[in-house]
């Protein structure tokens, strides 16, 4: 049996530190580029704020020339309506009414709003009967 010498000794451990750090340059690489619907690039997500224990998010993004707006609330309870109120730069975009549903207890509210020129300002509430009240603000442009 041979003898490992300290400069071997050295080369094997910069080759498992030179792999070490290839392996994470390629699993880093891996995330940056998985598939759309995880996150864009450009797209903005805020959380929102709940008078109770609920919570809320409002997601923007760019699609097809339009804005994409997501406004999402989890309640952990399915099965209880909300009237949501979405609003473009101070002018109403769409009121619509939620029910979440199984399995989280969650709903989602998706429009499109127009891009306009400029800073564009979308807020979103939602109100349950109870008097819950989620709102999220966020600006896209």
């Amino acid at each position: 049996m041979r003898a490992i010498d300290e400069g071997e000794k050295m080369t094997k451990a910069l080759r498992f530190g030179s792999l070490a750090i290839a392996l994470t340059v390629v699993c880093g690489l891996a995330v940056a580029t998985a598939p759309a619907g995880i996150a864009k690039r450009g797209d903005v997500r805020v959380a929102g704020k709940c008078t109770g224990p609920s919570t809320s998010k409002l997601k923007l993004s760019e699609e097809d020339g339009r804005i994409e707006v997501e406004f999402e609330v989890d309640q952990n309870r399915s099965g209880v309506r909300w009237t949501v109120v979405l609003d473009q730069s101070g002018a109403r975009l769409t009121r619509l009414t939620r029910t979440t549903r199984p399995p989280s207890g969650s709903f989602e509210a998706r429009v499109l709003a127009p891009n306009k020129a400029g800073r564009d300002v979308f807020t979103a509430r939602g109100t349950r009967a109870s008097g819950e009240v989620c709102t999220a603000r966020a600006a896209f442009g």
